[in-house]
């Protein structure tokens, strides 16, 4: 059994900066791909950003060029630096987990972690 733990979440100004963490136990960690993804109040889960085993990284449109995962698998741990932040970027955010840790995945996650809110205030 595979857990996530998010944290790093709050309440930021717009044009702020947060940086998430998940903290995973229970498998290999450096062997699975690693995603996050945020849902707001009354909308769809949606893909944020992707990263594989080896640091490899993949973005949706809307955090390109402001958002940055990375990983430290020494550590089990795998970030979300949110930089220029926009009230629509309010949700909770969730970090997941999947085998086939070479490939970048938008979806098809196995393990899911609890989430964590982030409020971006205008």
């Amino acid at each position: 059994q595979v857990q996530l733990v998010e944290s790093g979440g709050g309440l930021v100004q717009a044009g702020g900066s947060l940086r998430l963490s998940c903290s995973a136990s229970g498998h290999t960690f450096s062997s699975y791909a690693m995603g996050w993804f945020r849902q707001a109040p009354g909308k769809e889960r949606e893909f944020i950003a992707a990263i594989n085993w080896s640091g490899a990284t993949d973005y949706a449109d809307s955090v390109k060029g402001r958002f940055t995962i990375s990983r430290d698998n020494a550590e089990n741990t795998v970030y979300l630096q949110m930089n220029s932040l926009k009230p629509e970027d309010t949700a909770v955010y969730f970090c997941a987990a999947r085998p086939g840790g070479s490939l970048l995945w938008r979806g098809n996650y196995d393990y899911w972690g609890q989430g964590t809110q982030v409020t971006v205030s205008s």
